[in-house]
């Protein structure tokens, strides 16, 4: 199993277990959370990428691998990504450069998927 199905396999599987205990506070924060990286005044695909630098700078690599799987279903280019790494790494420092290692690695993954 790659990388990235192994990502995506249990993050759906405990997302089900954690949907199916009905808590309402947890299914409106899923709510939110999905309806808020929707199109609006600003572009899904940004959202993403404001995503992605937020994770980078609080150091969630679950929240990386995600939001990386995201951009890349939006078609992110290798250049746009490496901008926002950049960005990333001005706010957050040097503290940053791990999660971008690891970045790098899950977005390699992406594109050996489609390969």
């Amino acid at each position: 199993m790659s990388k990235v199905e192994e990502f995506n396999t249990y993050r759906e599987k405990m997302n089900e277990k954690i949907l199916s205990q009905d808590n309402k506070v947890l299914k409106r924060f899923f709510n939110l959370d999905t309806n808020a990286y929707q199109d609006g005044a600003l572009s899904g695909k940004t959202k993403e990428l404001m995503g992605l630098v937020a994770s980078m700078v609080l150091r969630c690599d679950d929240c990386i691998s995600y939001h990386l799987g995201s951009c890349y279903e939006l078609g992110v280019s290798k250049e746009e990504l490496f901008e926002v790494f950049a960005i990333a790494n001005l706010v957050g420092g040097s503290i940053c450069i791990p999660h971008t290692r690891r970045a790098v690695e899950y977005w390699e993954a992406l594109e050996a998927k489609e390969n």
